[in-house]
């Protein structure tokens, strides 16, 4: 059970790290610091839209229409840090 414990948080801490670069770096799009005219940039960026789109979109048609602001990749950062907390405070009962 340990095991099935760590493979869940290592999937978990990996979906952190995709999501905190993809925050950061929609801000430096944002700002004009990266150019997605750059094609190394632009890969990169549609890599992670792909990758992260199966998590945001449920999120997306709960919320409410916010032009300008996707509060989907917050919601979901709450979201997993919250399944984290529930699993390190409930391996416990499974041991």
């Amino acid at each position: 059970m340990t095991s099935l414990y760590q493979i869940l948080m290592l999937i978990l801490d990996v979906v952190w790290f995709v999501m905190i670069a993809h925050i950061v770096m929609s801000w430096l799009i944002s700002f004009q610091v990266l150019n997605l005219y750059q094609p190394l940039v632009r890969q990169i960026w549609d890599g992670l839209n792909r990758l992260l789109e199966p998590i945001y979109a449920p999120i997306r048609r709960i919320l409410p229409a916010t032009p300008g602001l996707d509060l989907a990749p917050l919601v979901a950062f709450i979201i997993l840090i919250a399944i984290r907390i529930i699993l390190q405070n409930n391996i416990a009962l499974f041991l």
